[in-house]
This record gives structure tokens, C-alpha cells and sequence, in this order.
């Protein structure tokens, strides 16, 4: 692949990390009087714009996969990388897949979605049928019993938008 094909997906992540952090600059931290679907807005850009990055470096495609090993190779990115899991931001990109199967064969339910919950997740106690919940304090990100911490994805992020300005203007 040409040089300049690899300097534009470098600007292009640069691009999605500077969505990420200031989508991530509008959430609360304070546990008080916040607009509540200004924060889910703000979860899903961050969640959106790290996927994007995701499937910059890590591809699904084949003919892909060579690119993402040799951008992750270009800016030494781990493989573990936090980036690289996007399984919650699937929970949000599918939720109607997930609405389904919570409900298949289910005749009665207990359903509690977009909760915020000051406690450390330690010791949330989130019951199972919790959807989506969001400790603001702390930054975690919550999909049933999955959580993700947001503060370690934005520095992830900030760590690879800092490498890719290396090779990107």
C-alpha cells in the first residue's frame, strides 16, 4: 500500500480521537443535575469513534488484516490494546439484537436501562437485567454484567492519536 494511504488512515484516526475526547469533555462529573441524553450522546460518539479506530488497526476483513498489522506495527500497538475490543460498543450498535434476545421466551422480565449510579462498580451490585448504566464519577460503562472503563480507552486513544502525530501533520 502506498505511503500516502497509510497517512491518510493515521488522519483519520487522529480525526475519530479528537471526536472521542470531546464527546468524553461534555460528560459530568458530578453526580448532581447533568442532561441525561446529552451523556448518552456524549457515550455513544466515545463508544462510535473507538470503534472506528478499532477497525482501522484491527480489520475484520482479509484483505484488510494485513493493513491493520501493518499500521498497528507502524505506531507499536500492542495486540491487547483496549482498542482492539469493541464488544461493548457492539452492545450499543446492535441493541436491537439485544433487546430481542433478552426478551426471547420470556414472559415476565425485570428491565432497568439507562441508570447512573454514583458507587464504584465493585460495588454496584447491578443486577443482570440492568441494560445500560453509567457511573459518571468513576467513567465506567456498563452492559449487563460487561463493564468498560472509559478513562482507560481515552488514554488508549490519546496514546495512539500521539503516535499517529509522529507521521501525520
Amino acid at each position: 500500500m502506498k505511503e500516502f494511504a497509510y497517512s491518510v488512515y493515521l488522519s483519520e484516526i487522529v480525526f475519530q480521537v479528537k471526536i472521542a475526547q470531546r464527546a468524553a469533555n461534555r460528560l459530568p462529573t458530578d453526580p448532581g443535575n447533568f442532561d441525561h441524553i446529552e451523556v448518552w450522546c456524549s457515550i455513544q460518539s466515545i463508544l462510535v469513534a473507538t470503534g472506528n479506530v478499532s477497525k482501522i488497526l484491527w480489520p475484520i476483513s482479509k484483505k484488510s488484516k494485513k493493513r491493520g498489522k501493518k499500521l498497528r506495527e507502524l505506531l507499536c500497538i500492542d495486540e491487547n490494546n483496549i482498542i482492539a475490543d469493541r464488544n461493548l460498543r457492539n452492545h450499543f450498535e446492535h441493541y436491537d439484537e439485544r433487546i430481542e434476545s433478552l426478551f426471547e421466551g420470556q414472559s415476565s422480565i425485570s428491565f432497568v436501562d439507562l441508570a447512573f449510579n454514583p458507587f464504584k462498580p465493585e460495588k454496584w451490585q447491578i443486577p443482570k437485567f440492568y441494560q445500560r448504566a453509567y457511573n459518571q464519577v468513576d467513567r465506567i460503562l456498563t452492559f449487563r454484567n460487561e463493564t468498560l472503563d472509559l478513562k482507560e480507552v481515552l488514554m488508549a486513544l490519546e496514546e495512539i492519536k500521539m503516535k499517529c502525530s509522529a507521521y501525520v501533520l
